[in-house]
């Protein structure tokens, strides 16, 4: 019974999980089926062209992740929210009109503003006490969204391209409608110190957890570096049908959210997150190279499962580890900042992977992930934890 307790969501934060879910049901079907697929296919794109695209909403998103923290430290969450999913409502609804390259880059650029708000929302209302556990409940609803985004997006598209686009538009609005129901009130945030102050204390944060910043950017930037060539991969070099890669995603997606909440619940009751993050790296290191050698589908099935539990591995662990540098009574902020370094990767990623895919092959973005990937968990197996431990005691006292 406490254990359900320490997992479950009150009422204000179902509500901002099921805008999240819809809100992160489109952005998957946007980012990984609609602009790649649409782009390539129908407006006949070039990879990189596709990448750019990519990398210019998780740049937007990814400046904004600040400024927004700030905002949602001093006005009322259901403002904040709101304005920023009606900007990307325009951005979804501009992709019809995006025939050439500036367009299709700039309607994904301002449909990169809205998503910010949301996801930082949701990190604020995460309760202390078995943080790791519930985020893995809040991970566990954000995979189901993006997850299902782009497998229900692969299928209608095949059957209208257009029905699939007005559907999105559509939830997109829905989104927007639910935000009606937010609570009107500002963040609790007392004794509000003034901005100025408020980033030297996560500046001495910053300094202290320095080591960890290039692995934070690295292992956002190799994940995101597929995502402009996935589909592409799939048919040209898999040679697998659109139900085909659609099942994958199903099964990677299905065991990533199945075992978010046992991994968040292991690594609460473990010592350290040490080997959580060098096993989900590793493993998915061997994953995406098994997946470059061109093996045949129930192969790719099985492989699609050992990532979907690698990335359960690392998400619950690596997120309650940054959570414990978020200074108190400064979650807006603190999430805002630490999500800006993350979000550094994500804006890099597509962009490098659209370039290097044009360049030498896809084949060779799943390499490059790969030995990003490698890299990352042989750093974390040579980390020190235990001195890394004692800096974070001293800066909490």
């Amino acid at each position: 019974m406490r254990i359900n307790q320490s997992c479950s969501l009150g009422a204000e934060m179902r509500l901002i999980s099921v805008i999240l879910f819809v809100v992160e049901f489109v952005r998957g079907a946007v980012l990984v089926s609609l602009l790649p697929i649409y782009g390539a296919k129908t407006l006949g794109l070039a990879p990189d062209v596709i990448g750019a695209a990519i990398s210019a909403h998780y740049l937007v998103d990814t400046l904004l992740k600040m400024v927004i923290g700030y905002l949602l430290d001093r006005f009322s969450t259901r403002i904040v929210v709101q304005a920023g999913l009606i900007i990307s409502l325009i951005g979804v609804y501009c992709l019809q009109f995006a025939e050439l390259p500036w367009m299709f880059i700039g309607a994904s650029a301002l449909y990169g503003i809205g998503m910010s708000p949301i996801w930082i929302v949701c990190l604020t209302k995460v309760s202390k006490r078995r943080r790791a556990a519930q985020m893995g409940l809040l991970y566990t609803i954000w995979m189901a969204g993006l997850g299902s985004g782009p497998i229900v997006c692969n299928i209608l598209l095949d059957v209208s391209v257009s029905f699939t686009y007005n559907l999105l538009v559509s939830l997109s609005v829905a989104a927007c409608l639910l935000t009606l129901f937010m609570s009107k009130e500002r963040a609790d945030t007392p004794n509000r110190m003034p901005l100025g102050k408020q980033l030297a204390v996560l500046k001495g944060r910053l300094l202290a957890m320095r080591l960890l910043l290039p692995g934070m950017i690295l292992q956002t930037a190799g994940a995101s570096m597929l995502v402009p060539i996935l589909p592409s991969f799939a048919d040209q070099e898999l040679g697998l049908t659109g139900t085909q890669y659609s099942i994958l995603l199903t099964v990677g997606g299905i065991f990533a959210v199945a075992g978010l909440i046992p991994m968040g619940k292991l690594s609460d009751k473990a010592n350290g997150k040490k080997w959580f993050l060098v096993a989900g790296f590793g493993a998915f290191a061997l994953g995406l190279c098994l997946l470059a050698s061109g093996l045949g589908f129930w192969y790719c099935l099985l492989i699609s499962a050992v990532l979907g539990l690698s990335y359960s591995a690392i998400l619950p662990a690596w997120n309650a580890l940054l959570a414990s540098y978020v200074p108190p009574k400064q979650e807006g902020l603190g999430w805002g900042i630490l999500s800006t370094f993350e979000g550094v990767g994500v804006m890099i990623g597509p962009a490098a992977g659209g370039l290097i895919a044009a360049w030498n092959g896809e084949i060779a973005v799943f390499w490059t992930s790969a030995v990003l990937f490698g890299f990352i968990g042989l750093f974390y197996l040579c980390f020190p934890f235990r001195a890394f431990a004692k800096s974070k005691k001293a800066i909490n006292k």
